[in-house]
């Protein structure tokens, strides 16, 4: 389509993708076309009739066969907001899902709470990947500082990547380690988004999640536990007293996973709901709730 505008071209894809049978077919032309473009909501819609050249449309040509293969749209682009940030991905890291940001924002008054108390919030997220969670907290609370945890040496090239882009990297830093193995010191809270599927459940995944996320970060072992178990074994020695360990969990893993932690000595403060209405973020501390 030599000259074609962008409202053609939106229109072109848009027909592609449905006739693949892709779900929401305007949704990720329009979001596409939008980040190929390096476009805001308002100019995509003013810029309609601008002419777009040959490799702006041989590029989104390209794109759109790779979302027709199933590939994830951000994952087409390289990077995807989440919170406040821009983040990149790599094949090391998940993409971060906006239902994780209501852990971050579970977090945030209690590490406004602690810098308040104490001067500073030590914050150490394990299985970092692209560094969403922990780089999200340091950009809502200004006086934290952060430990990016991961066994994938380039989800922590990612992370401390995505720590410079977004003007955190002066606090945060990185570790190559499984779990807490290489860790060193305490902090005031633990997070992760720890891998949590059920392993005969990975198999069966949906094309976009099996094909294109790191196995590493989805699978939980046999019943989907493991890292919470491990997690749980580790948390009591990095943990300061009144600090807090917080996760992600599968929509049906709150009960089992409050059990682990109640056999290491931490109890439940808080448990959240994310935007389907399903239990996505558990909160312990140490210290005994009366």
């Amino acid at each position: 389509m030599n000259g074609a505008t962008l409202a053609e071209v939106l229109a072109a894809a848009r027909r592609r993708l449905a006739e693949a049978g892709i779900t929401d077919p305007a949704g990720d032309a329009r979001t596409l076309l939008m980040g190929l473009l390096d476009l805001t909501p308002t100019s995509f819609i003013t810029e309609g009739d601008r002419a777009l050249g040959e490799a702006e449309r041989q590029a989104i040509h390209g794109a759109i066969a790779r979302r027709i293969a199933h590939e994830p749209v951000h994952r087409i682009l390289g990077r995807r907001a989440f919170s406040r940030l821009d983040l990149t991905l790599s094949p090391q890291t998940l993409e971060p899902r906006p239902d994780t940001e209501v852990l971050v924002d579970a977090l945030v008054p209690h590490a406004e709470r602690i810098v308040r108390a104490t001067g500073g919030c030590r914050i150490l997220d394990l299985g970092t990947g692209t560094g969403a969670i922990c780089l999200a907290l340091l950009d809502l609370v200004p006086g934290a500082h952060g430990v990016g945890a991961d066994l994938a040496a380039g989800a922590l090239e990612t992370a401390r990547r995505n720590a410079d882009i977004n003007g955190i990297a002066d606090r945060f830093e990185t570790i190559e380690s499984d779990w807490f193995a290489a860790v060193t010191g305490v902090f005031d809270i633990i997070v992760s988004n720890p891998p949590y599927i059920v392993r005969s459940v990975v198999g069966t995944l949906d094309d976009e999640v099996r094909l294109h996320d790191p196995i590493l970060a989805l699978d939980g072992g046999e019943d989907g536990l493991d890292a919470y178990r491990a997690i749980a074994a580790g948390a009591g020695d990095h943990i300061r007293d009144n600090g807090l360990v917080a996760y992600e969990i599968g929509y049906d893993q709150k009960d089992q996973v409050t059990a682990i932690m109640r056999e290491k000595g931490f109890s439940p403060i808080a448990a959240i709901k994310d935007f389907g209405g399903n239990d996505r973020a558990l909160l312990f501390t140490k210290a005994a709730v009366l």
